[in-house]
């Protein structure tokens, strides 16, 4: 068995849950068949486990350097980029227009697991390109989409989005870089750029940055804010554009990815769309990075359990409780109450997980008002809640494997210090509970929220056992919102409790929906979806009462505390 990821559980969740061979009855996807996603699911795991897989520890502990001139980055790293380029899978999910091949949102994902859990250093240099490029094939023009699109997909160039600032972070409200309208139809950029993520490196023959900015007299606030395309080097002469890379950041986790402080210094960029929807057209690359985001948690989360399953199995230590024969051989640790309470939270928090990001991708391949007001509600719990679940796995293998998974001998450290940064980049995990509470629930007349809770209650009505607890925990959300909104002054104060309480709902909505696909079918992997499924709804989903009734009390004390008491 692989201890990169679960080929037997893509397959269960695909196939068996998601139906996704019907897909195939839709003209885009009319091309494919069971057999050419498996392909592609084949190819994916053999490039991953040869490809990405024996140099992730190498690149963590060779990160990126940078002499002040060019960036140096372990040779692995544009091996495998190479590979990964020429084996299509870039520009697999793309139109075939554009030299894409068409590949359903849901199989591209799976696939794109399989890089996320073997390397996600590496694989994030192409989860950026690809966002980019679908960005610019729906936003740019024609002459764009030739000049920057292509040669992403060719694997030439890769891509990256610039919004942050060092005074600004996560509040693109402030962004100072201005940009000035010349008359040639180009723009001149000036600014800095904070926690660039692949912003520079010799991986490519360009690197294309999506640049939020301001025009010269545009309105303060992000309404003011337009969106700029800024080649590191002219298409044209091949030379140096004013994009200089003042320095590297050096991280916890996540080392393989060069992430780059920038300066723009009268740099050459091409405005996308119109002047002044910068921001909505970059929300269209940032969801996509969102649920990318939530998709690598899964991937560290998951083959940090099965990594934490494989050593508890093997490890011999200690004697069951009641044995008193110091003589008796020792058992696998596996054999362990406690062992077993994490791996077996640890399973159903990655198989929980990855539920979410497949059928959130499942959503995009079946576009109508329903699917995508649902997608829209279901984005922040897709990014924050396996960015924080789906890294306890990761804490829970290192704990398993005791001494031994505190040390850089065993590669769950390294795990956990990659998962770290999913609660923080692509807006953190706060931002994520302002957004869907803020946001999300209350657009459109609540319409998301009450969609969302209709196909919980209705799959919940189909499992009676365990659906009546969901069903209850439902119904008390709904309850707790329409609360928390009669008074709008209060709503928000205790916003990431309803994340944590709403996301641990929806993920035992999706272990109902597994449970119900695993109906009638015998064997141990289906026994371990029953088990996880009940240990889910018993265990874990009890979890929300203490927080809803935090935020049914209308308790402000984080609002109203001086923060001089801190200390």
């Amino acid at each position: 068995m692989s201890k990169v990821f679960s080929r037997r559980d893509l397959d269960f969740l695909l196939y068996e849950w998601l139906d996704a061979e019907a897909l195939t009855s839709r003209e885009r996807f009319a091309e494919h068949s069971r057999e050419t996603f498996d392909a592609f699911l084949d190819v994916s795991q053999q490039i991953a486990e040869r490809d990405f897989a024996p140099h992730n520890r190498t690149g963590d502990l060779n990160e990126p350097t940078f002499d002040g001139e060019t960036v140096t980055i372990i040779p692995e790293v544009a091996r495998a980029l190479k590979v990964f380029a020429e084996s299509g899978l870039i520009a697999a999910g793309f139109p075939a227009e554009h030299g894409g091949l068409q590949l359903p949102h849901v199989v591209q994902r799976a696939c794109f697991l399989w890089f996320q859990a073997a390397n996600t250093g590496t694989s994030a240099y192409a989860m950026l390109t690809s966002g980019n490029a679908h960005l610019l094939l729906t936003h740019g023009t024609e002459e764009q989409i030739r000049r920057y699109v292509h040669p992403m997909l060719e694997g030439r160039f890769t891509g990256t989005m610039c919004l942050s600032e060092p005074q600004a972070g996560s509040s693109l409200s402030d962004v100072a870089t201005r940009a000035v309208r010349q008359d040639d139809g180009t723009y001149r950029v000036d600014g800095g750029k904070m926690w660039i993520s692949g912003g520079d490196h010799e991986l490519s023959e360009n690197i294309i940055h999506l640049v939020l900015a301001r025009v010269a007299g545009a309105p303060a606030g992000v309404k003011g804010l337009s969106l700029f395309i800024v080649p590191k080097k002219d298409l044209d002469t091949g030379e140096r554009n004013g994009v200089v890379l003042a320095g590297l950041n050096h991280k916890m986790g996540y080392r393989g990815t060069t992430n780059t402080v920038l300066a723009f210094e009268d740099a050459v960029g091409h405005l996308v769309g119109e002047e002044g929807r910068g921001l909505q057209y970059m929300f269209h690359m940032m969801n996509e990075a969102r649920i990318g985001v939530g998709s690598g948690a899964v991937a560290l989360g998951y083959t940090g359990y099965l990594h934490a399953l494989a050593y508890a199995r093997e490890r011999q230590q200690g004697r069951p409780i009641g044995d008193k024969d110091p003589t008796a051989p020792p058992v696998p640790i596996v054999a362990h109450t406690d062992v077993r309470r994490m791996l077996l939270a640890s399973k159903s928090y990655v198989e929980g997980g990855l539920a979410l990001v497949l059928y959130a991708a499942k959503l995009l391949d079946e576009p109508s008002p329903e699917n995508d007001l649902l997608l829209d509600t279901l984005t922040p719990i897709v990014k924050a809640w396996p960015s924080q679940w789906c890294r306890l796995a990761d804490d829970h293998a290192i704990q398993v494997h005791g001494g031994y998974g505190y040390t850089r001998e065993y590669p769950v450290e390294q795990f956990y210090r990659d998962n770290r940064l999913n609660s923080i980049h692509e807006g953190t995990d706060g931002i994520q509970a302002l957004d869907l509470l803020g946001r999300k629930v209350t657009q459109h007349g609540g319409a998301g929220l009450a969609l969302l809770l209709d196909r919980i209650r209705a799959t919940a009505a189909r499992t009676p056992e365990l659906g009546a607890s969901v069903t209850k925990a439902a119904d008390r959300l709904a309850a707790t919102t329409a609360t928390l909104w009669a008074d709008p002054s209060k709503a928000l104060v205790n916003a990431t409790a309803y994340l944590d309480a709403a996301g641990h709902l929806v993920i035992a909505w999706l272990w109902l929906e597994q449970l119900l696909a695993a109906e009638g079918r015998e064997g141990d992997f289906y026994e371990g979806k029953r088990l996880a499924a009940r240990y889910f709804v018993t265990h874990e989903l009890p979890r929300i009462g203490p927080m809803l009734d935090l935020l049914d009390s209308g308790d402000t004390l984080l609002r109203d505390m001086d923060d001089a008491w801190l200390g």
